[in-house]
């Protein structure tokens, strides 16, 4: 993992965007309050660093539930479209690895480790679509369950008609139109 210090500046104006978001979209997160979720991320400078490359990359991250076992904040990309700066990526290192021409500039899973976040499950992506209409202009890679990949295909989702779909592709397919979502638990 790269430098994960933000420096005092780079916080700042994080915490200015991240606070003015959750105050904006307080439906996502009924009876949380701001000054326990900005104390937590002052704590995990780590954490800290992938919301940074959330909002980098496009995703709006926001708070959207607190695991009430754990105590952990979770934190989804909330972007209207698939965040732009993670799209025309392939599934994953494999199927970047099986393209010998017209190769994408990376795979959606590479990419989220790099940030230190998880690619969207189908649960979470339909988690988020009860919040808003996401997606209907765009599609998501989703984390794909291992029987499928093995297959050769992978998962992605949209909003089209008002009805969330999921849908398969090869793997090693890339769409201008096709990023991903991340979550984050902090």
């Amino acid at each position: 993992m790269p430098n994960v210090t933000l420096s005092k500046k780079q916080r700042e104006e994080l915490f200015r965007t991240l606070k003015a978001r959750f105050e904006s979209n307080a439906n996502r997160h009924l009876g949380l309050e701001w000054a326990k979720v900005q104390a937590k991320l002052e704590a995990d400078a780590e954490k800290l660093w992938s919301l940074s490359e959330m909002e980098r990359t496009g995703g709006e991250p926001d708070v959207v539930d607190r695991n009430k076992k754990t105590g952990e904040y979770i934190f989804y990309d909330c972007s209207a479209e698939s965040p732009k700066s993670r799209r025309s990526l392939c599934y994953d290192r494999e199927a970047l690895d099986s393209r010998k021409e017209n190769k994408p500039k990376g795979s959606a899973t590479d990419m989220a480790a790099a940030m230190g976040i998880e690619l969207f499950t189908e649960e979470q992506y339909r988690e988020l679509q009860k919040l808003g209409a996401f997606d209907t202009k765009t599609s998501s890679w989703l984390l794909t369950p291992s029987k499928i990949r093995e297959l050769g295909g992978a998962l992605f989702c949209d909003r089209r008609f008002d009805t969330v779909f999921v849908y398969h592709n090869g793997a090693e397919s890339y769409f201008a139109a096709r990023g991903f979502r991340g979550s984050l638990r902090v």
